[in-house]
């Protein structure tokens, strides 16, 4: 009965949406914990000794040495946020879910536990602690964005809304912040959140499959509760042969598929599509907008401290305003998904009519997409470079709509832009490459709090113009797209 299964599968959808937004991406809500952490005088030692006891508050100068000390760890636990996506990926597909998640709620567990315990005294230990955490958050992420194969064609929208979800999970450290101030410790928030591993526990062994959710899904497909022991190996043997099966018909079913008489099909090395220009820019257009999220995200206590001229009302507030509009990316990021869907679909029928390349038009409907992404992460670079505290309010919302488009819009073009069977290893490059390049954010940091004085105009000035460089990406795609699309006599 096809319909058996749906309560198991709403669950499963529910509960995963549940997982990412409470808990996978909270590392992104840095601000409101650095909050809580300079209250705590976590590497309060740093500041200079005539900062006296209102250093953290109103000296941001005396006490450049903490913030670089913040930043350094938000730039480590950002790097490894990136950097183990082609590893961790690696874990899934080899030793499948169970052991993937088991693997996540130890790291999870443990780094919650660790700043559970962690004092003034001990706080080199976020170190190590707010990687391990970024490195299990990434892989709950990475285990339920197979849910979106159990509902076939809401797939993309599934998909795109638990990268939403991951967005939106920087909401927990506003949380976190805003029970501290109302007399719950910081002890007892991260407590809180290594019991919750018990439930991980449930939902892994319960509510998720054994091995890999498959795509398209086979008849009569059971997972978590409604697997049987005694078939299993039969329905796995079953859902392979009929995945192949589908898949096989799914691409040869596209006319352009199928070569010219006389024709070879073009095959491609991954080396090549490595060292294409197609893919150096995409790493350029995706480094460049990072980097910004990442410097902004890090530094941000200490912006606000610098423009509310020491004020920690005032630093509270706005750190409040920028973590609520965080939450709302796992509504903006849909959005971006249904924008490439919709073009999509105009221009496969045009090129139907035209009778150019079908592929071509596909990939074509990426260039809104990536150019739009660009212009929003202008707006934001210009809005954060102007020292004015109100125009922080409208650089908030410019960055969580930029960000919410940047990963589905990066995932979207990797998949139409390259052959499918290179996608894992290219994305798995792609995110090690662009977090290599998100640990300048830490330099950056230095040369403003140091040789610059805290003044970021230039730093500024110099990412403004490297941002308008991510416009030629865009504007690539679509010279590329509209040469294929021709009709082949004119070709």
């Amino acid at each position: 009965m096809p319909g058996q299964g749906l309560p198991l599968r709403v669950a499963t959808l529910l509960t995963g949406l549940l997982e990412c937004l409470g808990f996978a991406g909270v590392l992104f809500g840095w601000a409101s914990l650095v909050f809580v952490f300079k209250t705590e005088h976590y590497f309060e030692e740093l500041c200079e000794p005539n900062a006296g006891w209102m250093g953290n508050a109103t000296g941001q100068d005396d006490c450049k040495a903490q913030d670089e000390r913040f930043s350094l760890i938000f730039t480590l636990a950002s790097f490894m946020n990136n950097f183990m996506t082609f590893p961790t990926g690696y874990i899934f597909d080899r030793f499948k879910t169970t052991v993937a998640r088991l693997i996540a709620i130890f790291f999870y567990t443990s780094a919650t536990l660790m700043i559970a315990f962690i004092s003034a005294d001990s706080a080199a230990l976020l170190f190590l602690a707010m990687p391990m955490l970024t490195v299990g958050g990434i892989l709950f992420l990475i285990t339920n964005l197979q849910v979106g194969n159990l509902f076939g064609k809401h797939r993309s929208t599934i998909i795109t809304l638990y990268n939403g979800a991951f967005d939106s999970s920087s909401v927990v450290f506003l949380i976190i912040k805003l029970l501290y101030e109302q007399g719950i410790s910081l002890r007892a928030s991260f407590i809180f959140l290594s019991v919750c591993s018990a439930w991980h526990v449930g939902r892994t062994f319960l509510l998720m499959p054994r091995g890999h959710t498959p795509y398209p899904l086979p008849p009569n497909y059971s997972y978590g509760l409604c697997s049987g022991n005694g078939t299993r190996g039969e329905k796995k043997k079953t859902a392979e042969a009929e995945k192949l099966d589908l898949q096989s018909k799914e691409f040869q079913s596209p006319k352009e598929e199928i070569p010219e008489p006389g024709q070879q099909p073009e095959t491609r090395s991954f080396r090549s599509h490595v060292l294409s220009q197609r893919f150096a820019w995409h790493l350029v257009w995706l480094s460049v907008i990072q980097l910004w999220h990442y410097l902004f995200i890090g530094t941000l206590n200490s912006l606000l401290t610098n423009l509310a001229v020491g004020d920690r009302a005032l630093v509270s507030s706005y750190t409040n305003a920028f973590a609520i509009t965080q939450f709302f990316g796992v509504l903006c990021a849909p959005w971006n998904g249904l924008l490439m869907d919709r073009l999509k679909q105009k221009y496969q029928k045009e090129a139907q009519k035209t009778g150019s390349s079908a592929l071509a038009a596909a990939l074509l409907s990426t260039v809104p997409s990536l150019a739009l992404t660009s212009l929003l992460c202008l707006g934001f670079a210009l809005c954060a470079s102007v020292r004015v505290l109100p125009l922080q309010y409208v650089t908030f919302i410019l960055q969580v709509i930029s960000r919410s488009f940047l990963y589905g819009g990066n995932a979207a073009f990797l998949t139409l832009a390259f052959p499918s069977e290179h996608f894992g290893k290219l994305f798995g490059l792609l995110m090690a490459l662009s977090a290599i390049v998100s640990l300048l954010q830490f330099p950056i940091f230095t040369l403003i709090k140091g040789p610059l004085r805290g003044d970021p105009f230039y730093v500024n000035v110099t990412l403004v113009l490297f941002t308008l460089l991510t416009f030629v990406h865009p504007f690539l795609v679509y010279r590329q797209c509209r040469q294929k699309e021709l009709p082949p006599a004119m070709a």
